[in-house]
């Protein structure tokens, strides 16, 4: 019964610590934020930025990042 829960407090826990890892080290991650096709609107004082292709690719990472994870639980 517990075995289960076991498992899924493990992967949460393994998320948490790559999330806390990837967010001390954001800022030497290279190309993070700054990949062709990542819009960047900057008028007067006002910026406006929204990484397209970045969150792309981490979304395609973090799918066989959990798809890997997945299948290795079943």
């Amino acid at each position: 019964m517990f075995e289960g829960f076991g498992k899924i407090l493990i992967t949460v826990g393994v998320f948490l610590v790559i999330f806390g890892i990837i967010f001390v080290f954001w800022n030497k991650i290279p190309l993070i934020g700054r990949l062709p096709g990542d819009i960047t609107i900057q008028k007067g004082g006002f910026t406006f930025f929204f990484p397209l292709v970045t969150s792309l690719v981490i979304s395609l990472i973090l799918t066989i990042v959990l798809n890997i994870i997945f299948r290795l639980f079943k």
